[in-house]
C-alpha cells in the first residue's frame, strides 16, 4: 500500500510545467503613459496660469485714476503760516544785573514802555567821572574868560594912555612950530618936540597891533577850550545815555514775544532778550515744490480763506534756494484787506499762474514724484496687471497734472506711490482693477 502511493506520488505532475510566459500588452502601456503626460501637461498649465506675470501686488493697496479730457486750473495752492509783517529784535544794549522786570512774556506793549532795568557800577562811576571832567572844564572856560576880559580892559586902559599922549605930543609939537616960525625957540627945540610926537605914534602904534595879536590868540584858546567842553558834553550825553539804557524801554508798539528774563540774571552786551510783534499786519510764509520756481514770481496774485472769509494776496518775495525740494515763499495781504491773524495761524492760499486751459488730465498724487513725471504703471485693458510706460507731463497745481504724451484718454494709470515696486517693468494684481470705476482723487 506504501509502495502504491508511493508511485503515485512520483508521477504527479508538477507546477513548473504549467507557468508560461505570456506576450506583453504594449496598447495598455502607451494608455497609461498617455494619460500621465496629459495630467502633467494639464497640471503644467494650470500652475503656469497660476504663475503671476510680473511683480504681485495687491490691487486694495493701491489708487488708480482714469485719464480723463478737462480744464485744467493754472494755479498753486500753499499751506501757509502768518507771521508778522514787521518784527523788532530785542537786544542787550549795555551788559548788567537784572534788577527789576516790569512786564511779562506776551505782554502787549506801547514805545517807550519800561521793560525792565538793569545795574552797571562800572557805567556809574564813568557817568561821575565824566560829570567831574565837563564841570572842571567849565570852571577852566571861565577862569579864562574872566583873564580874557581882564586883559582886554588892561589894553584899553594902554592904549587910551597912549592916545592922550599922543593928543598932547601934538599939541605941544603944534605950539613950538607956532613959536619956531616966530623965532622964540631954536631949531633942536622943534626937532626934539617933533621926535617926542613920532615917538608917540610909533608908541600907539605898536600898542594896537600887540592888542590885535593878543585879542585874536585869547580867541582862539577859547575857541579850543569850548570844543574841548563840547567834546566832553557829547561824551557826558554818550555815558549817560549808556546809564538811561539801564532801564530798557520798547522801541516799537506790538506783543512781547520769547521774554523770559528773571531777577538776578546777569545780561551780556548784544545779548538777544526777544522781539516785538507788530500785531496789526500780518505775512503769509509758504514752502512751495521746486517744480513751481520758474513759474512764480514777486508781483503775481491771488487769495487767501481766513474764518471764510476771501482775501487778495501777493507774492512779495521768493527764496530761490531749495531745500529738500521746496523753496520759501512770502505772501503779503491788499493794503486795507489784511484779516485778523494770530502768529503762526496756517491760512489756505492759492496763487494764479494764468488761466485756465483744456487738457488730458490725471490727479496730481505720488507716482508725479516716484516717477519723476517721465513714467509711469499703466493698467491693462483686462484689469489683471499694469506696465511700465514712459509718457511726459506738463503743468500741474495742486489736484491736477497734465499729461503732454504717452496717454489717451479713457486709459487707467497707477496714481499712488511707485516706491515699492523698483525699477519692477510689470505688475500683476492678485485681484483685477474694474475698468469701468470711475476717477479717484488721490
Amino acid at each position: 500500500m506504501n509502495l502504491h502511493a508511493t508511485s503515485r506520488r512520483e508521477h504527479a505532475p508538477s507546477g513548473a510545467g504549467m507557468d508560461q510566459p505570456l506576450p506583453p500588452r504594449r496598447g495598455r502601456r502607451l494608455r497609461i503613459v498617455l494619460a500621465a503626460v496629459s495630467v502633467l501637461a494639464a497640471l503644467s498649465f494650470a500652475a503656469w496660469q497660476l504663475v503671476p506675470r510680473g511683480l504681485l501686488v495687491s490691487s486694495a493697496q493701491l489708487r488708480s485714476a482714469v485719464a480723463e479730457r478737462g480744464m485744467l486750473r493754472d494755479d498753486v495752492s500753499l499751506r501757509a503760516i502768518a507771521s508778522p509783517l514787521q518784527s523788532v529784535m530785542l537786544d542787550a544794549v549795555e551788559s548788567g544785573r537784572v534788577e527789576e522786570v516790569l512786564v511779562q512774556d506776551g505782554a502787549q506793549v506801547a514805545q517807550g514802555d519800561a521793560l525792565f532795568r538793569l545795574s552797571n557800577a562800572q557805567r556809574r562811576l564813568e557817568l561821575l567821572q565824566r560829570e567831574s571832567e565837563h564841570a572842571q572844564q567849565i570852571s577852566n572856560l571861565a577862569n579864562l574868560r574872566v583873564n580874557m576880559e581882564a586883559g582886554r580892559a588892561a589894553r584899553q586902559r594902554r592904549l587910551a594912555d597912549m592916545e592922550f599922549a599922543l593928543a598932547q605930543a601934538e599939541k605941544q609939537h603944534a605950539r613950538s612950530s607956532a613959536l619956531f616960525a616966530k623965532g622964540f625957540i631954536s631949531e633942536a627945540a622943534i626937532e626934539e618936540s617933533g621926535d617926542r610926537l613920532q615917538q608917540q605914534r610909533r608908541l600907539l602904534a605898536n600898542e594896537c597891533s600887540n592888542n590885535e595879536t593878543e585879542a585874536a590868540t585869547q580867541a582862539e584858546a577859547v575857541r579850543q577850550m569850548e570844543a574841548a567842553t563840547s567834546r566832553l558834553e557829547a561824551g557826558l550825553r554818550l555815558v549817560r545815555e549808556a546809564v538811561d539804557a539801564l532801564v530798557v524801554r520798547a522801541p516799537a508798539t506790538g506783543r512781547l514775544i520769547d521774554f523770559r528774563l528773571k531777577v538776578g540774571e546777569t545780561v551780556a552786551t548784544g545779548q538777544h532778550i526777544g522781539r516785538i510783534d507788530d500785531q496789526a499786519r500780518f505775512k503769509l510764509d509758504a514752502q512751495v515744490d521746486e517744480f513751481y520756481l520758474a513759474r512764480l514770481a514777486p508781483g503775481l496774485l491771488g487769495t487767501a480763506r481766513v474764518a471764510g472769509a476771501t482775501h487778495g494776496v501777493a507774492v512779495t518775495r521768493i527764496t530761490p534756494q531749495v531745500r529738500e525740494g521746496r523753496f520759501a515763499v512770502e505772501l503779503s495781504f491788499a493794503v486795507g484787506a489784511a484779516p485778523r491773524l494770530s502768529p503762526g495761524q496756517a491760512v489756505e492760499a492759492t496763487v494764479s499762474l494764468g488761466g485756465a486751459r483744456a487738457a488730458l488730465l490725471l490727479p496730481n498724487d505720488a507716482f508725479v514724484t516716484d516717477g519723476a513725471g517721465a513714467w509711469a504703471y499703466v493698467v491693462d485693458a483686462d484689469g489683471r496687471g499694469a506696465s511700465r510706460r514712459a509718457l511726459r507731463l506738463g503743468r500741474r497745481n495742486s489736484a491736477q497734472v497734465e499729461v503732454a504724451a504717452g496717454l489717451a484718454a479713457g486709459e487707467r494709470v497707477i496714481v499712488s506711490s511707485y516706491a515699492r515696486f523698483g525699477a519692477t517693468e510689470r505688475l500683476q494684481f492678485d485681484v483685477p482693477i474694474p475698468i469701468s470705476t470711475p476717477l479717484q482723487s488721490p
